[in-house]
């Protein structure tokens, strides 16, 4: 297995680069898309729509909102890449739903070393900024601070995405 966790703030170029390189992967590449359609939101559709648009034909989407771990499991093949987007919004939709995120984060984080083939995971960074206000928020951000630490812990490599530039964290440079 390969690991590479692809970290960034708002529209930093994370998508982008991720979805480099799986189209650099000489194998099969499966899109795992975690991202919920919300209704009546406008924006939020078109932002789906261009991740889609910019998707090659020949990769396979998989759309999960949940079930990531179970997910990954029947995925994760040797010689295949499964691109997760992202890994963030996932954690979102748990919380949201009232499920057992930290459950969930360590199933996943426990999971990864033992998975076949390459796996990309795009996480926003989002500690970086000011206190959340209400303490859902809150809790949303230390997780997710968390979560990324727990992926950055399993990956072989780590890119920051700054302005659209790969600064690498962890790992040699491609």
């Amino acid at each position: 297995m390969s690991l590479t966790l692809i970290l960034g703030g708002a529209r930093s170029g994370k998508s982008r680069r991720a979805e480099a390189l799986a189209a650099v992967h000489t194998g099969e590449v499966v899109y795992l898309a975690t991202a919920p359609a919300l209704p009546g939101d406008a924006e939020w559709a078109a932002r789906i729509a261009a991740h889609r648009a910019r998707r090659p034909a020949a990769w396979r989407a998989v759309e999960e909102e949940v079930a990531l771990v179970a997910t990954l499991e029947g995925e994760a093949t040797p010689g295949r890449l499964v691109l997760v987007e992202c890994a963030t919004t996932w954690l979102g939709n748990l919380l949201h739903r009232g499920l057992d995120a930290e459950g969930e984060m360590e199933r996943l984080a426990a999971l990864l070393p033992e998975l076949p083939g390459a796996i990309v995971v795009v996480a926003n960074e989002v500690g970086a900024g000011i206190v959340p206000e209400s303490p859902l928020s809150r809790r949303f951000r230390d997780l997710a601070g968390l979560l990324n630490q727990r992926l950055a812990a399993a990956a072989d490599r780590v890119e920051w995405l700054v302005a659209g530039i790969p600064v690498t964290v962890k790992g040699e440079r491609p």
